[in-house]
């Protein structure tokens, strides 16, 4: 029997981790990019990984960085991947009004540079592109795969480009080539500076005595938020169907940042009013004020459907917190330096 092959970008981020372990589960072989950095960025995956003399290794790591055409080219060359799933990107909303530049660049153009390196090497690949609900920004909610895009950020901006030169090399090159269009989907490995962590965090920590207070922006921006683990099942039965498509994958509930908060407050029996304070600098120059997902394609024709909504979400990523305090992970008290200059 063959072996599929599976190149991931951003295989160190929280959907990159959980891809990785549902692809290794099915008896892919994995590759994934992984940016050079000074020191180690790759927990999320390291309980994955075996040493590649190991003659059952089945993960494998390339140094590679999205802005480098050259490098992306070769790398297909040298895997031969059966999938693609391009989920690397900058993509925090609130950073890519400071570096807007840096966002189109890493998030926009990565796309075109790994598609026209799939249609110029002749990779029969399939592709996956990670778009985002990010893109639909203004327009009011339900949002599907025909709703009009307005985005409200860089980012966003950077998505729609991404989104529609994967349809464009569908339509141009006959390429398999599709769009998750995912709304927000969190976890215990999502990055501490994301704003549903970061109050997990925050949760875990004020009830263990570690602080006292956490400081947000906008409270009432409302989310269709879901569970990460599950959403990457999506991400694959996109690339297993008889015709590329896109798909949106949500939830279809709305609930507030606020919301959220309570949430995770109450699960530890605090009062989030008695800790949670407000910092103008965490606001957006422009919000996007509701987003709920209307995922009825997603069933209908992958047969997927979410089973974690906010409300267990958030009970599930603070025990996660209070697990890793419990044996002594100490998590960094906020705000973090890192926090306070993406302005969450």
């Amino acid at each position: 029997m063959t072996v599929k092959k599976a190149l991931i970008t951003g295989i160190t981020g929280q959907d990159g981790s959980y891809l990785a372990e549902l692809l290794l589960q099915k008896g892919y072989v994995v590759h994934g990019i992984v940016r050079r950095a000074s020191t180690f960025n790759t927990q999320r995956i390291d309980h994955l990984y075996r040493d590649p003399h190991d003659p059952d290794a089945r993960m494998f790591l390339h140094y590679g960085d999205l802005t480098d055409g050259t490098r992306i080219a070769g790398l297909l060359e040298q895997v031969q991947p059966d999938e693609v799933y391009h989920l690397a990107a900058q993509s925090h909303v609130r950073v890519s009004f400071d570096e807007p530049e840096f966002t189109g660049n890493t998030t926009g153009l990565s796309t075109i540079r790994l598609l026209e390196a799939i249609r110029v090497t002749g990779l029969p690949c399939r592709f996956y592109q990670a778009s985002s609900s990010e893109m639909f920004g203004g327009t009011p909610p339900p949002q599907n795969e025909d709703t009009a895009f307005h985005p409200r950020s860089p980012y966003g901006v950077a998505k729609v480009y991404a989104y529609w030169a994967t349809r464009n090399y569908r339509e141009a090159y006959g390429m398999y080539a599709v769009n998750g269009i995912l709304f927000n989907h969190e976890s215990p490995r999502r990055g501490p500076t994301f704003v549903t962590r970061k109050v997990a965090m925050a949760a875990a920590r004020i009830k263990a005595g570690l602080q006292d207070v956490v400081y947000l922006g906008n409270l009432g921006a409302r989310r269709d938020w879901g569970y990460a683990a599950e959403y990457v099942e999506a991400m694959w039965l996109m690339l297993q169907q008889d015709k590329p498509d896109d798909y949106v994958v949500a939830t279809g509930a709305s609930h507030s940042v606020r919301d959220f908060v309570e949430h995770c407050f109450s699960h530890v029996g605090l009062v989030w009013r008695d800790h949670v304070r407000f910092d103008d600098r965490y606001l957006r120059p422009s919000e996007v004020d509701d987003l709920v997902g209307d995922a009825s394609k997603a069933e209908r024709v992958l047969g997927w459907r979410p089973t974690v909504l906010a409300p267990e979400l958030a009970r599930l990523m603070v025990d996660a917190e209070l697990d890793r305090l419990g044996q002594g992970v100490v998590a960094t008290a906020s705000p973090s330096p890192a926090q306070a200059l993406v302005g969450l």
